[in-house]
């Protein structure tokens, strides 16, 4: 695995990858959130025809984050497919290749609020959350929660200014006690990481985080939009 930033997040070693996901070298782990595979079929079934390509992309990216980073197992953050009824429209190709990636990588299914359960189709272990070394991993963070606890759902984006242009990338929001990661599906949108419903998960200051250059770059939350990144004194 190339050189890589490390985020240190619940007394452990993590890195966190420009591919949009989270890599944890202590059980040789990949942890994605929100795939949302065969959204465009979905927008297709809806009478908006998108190029059925989105989760081929997906796919194509997932392998390569695996062989890139020797993952000995897979854990997928909830929402890993785009709605209930995914399965009863992926196309017999893109089937196949998740039967091959859950037979290549122990893969464990977190369900999220869009996909249900329709992971297990293809292999894999179901779960509502998993609990690993007194970390809880689950799709959305929940209130009240006192573990450490790395979640999705929210696809926060860092949206500013970098030398006079608008800039908006998928980033991790977190703090000392909560992670959120960024959506790792080709079709996905994206939250401004600053908006309230992303701060309302935090108890107060959280990090912007992202990948660039082989830095971590982290920004304080709650900076005006305007500002310059380039200008901002210890911004990684």
């Amino acid at each position: 695995m190339p050189a890589a930033p490390l985020l240190d997040f619940a007394g452990h070693q993590f890195v966190p990858l420009a591919g949009r996901a989270l890599f944890w070298p202590r059980h040789g782990a990949l942890i994605v959130a929100d795939l949302h595979l065969e959204k465009a079929s979905w927008y297709a079934a809806h009478g908006q025809p998108l190029p059925p390509y989105d989760s081929h992309d997906t796919l194509d990216r997932l392998a390569r984050l695996v062989a890139e980073t020797g993952a000995r197992a897979l854990w997928c953050l909830g929402d890993s497919f785009h709605d209930r009824a995914a399965a009863e429209r992926v196309a017999p190709a893109v089937a196949e290749r998740l039967r091959r990636q859950t037979g290549a990588v122990p893969l464990t299914w977190i369900a999220g609020n869009h996909d249900g359960l329709s992971g297990g189709a293809w292999g894999g272990t179901i779960a509502e959350e998993i609990e690993v070394d007194g970390i809880v991993l689950r799709h959305q963070c929940e209130a009240g929660e006192t573990r450490p606890e790395i979640s999705g759902h929210f696809h926060p984006k860092l949206r500013l200014t970098l030398r006079g242009r608008a800039v908006s990338r998928p980033c991790f929001a977190g703090d000392a006690q909560r992670l959120i990661l960024p959506a790792f599906g080709s079709l996905t949108g994206g939250l401004d990481v600053g908006d309230s419903a992303i701060a309302a998960n935090f108890a107060g200051d959280y990090r912007a985080m992202l990948v660039a250059d082989g830095k971590l770059l982290s920004l304080r939350c709650g900076n005006p939009a305007t500002d310059d990144v380039t200008a901002m004194p210890g911004r990684a």
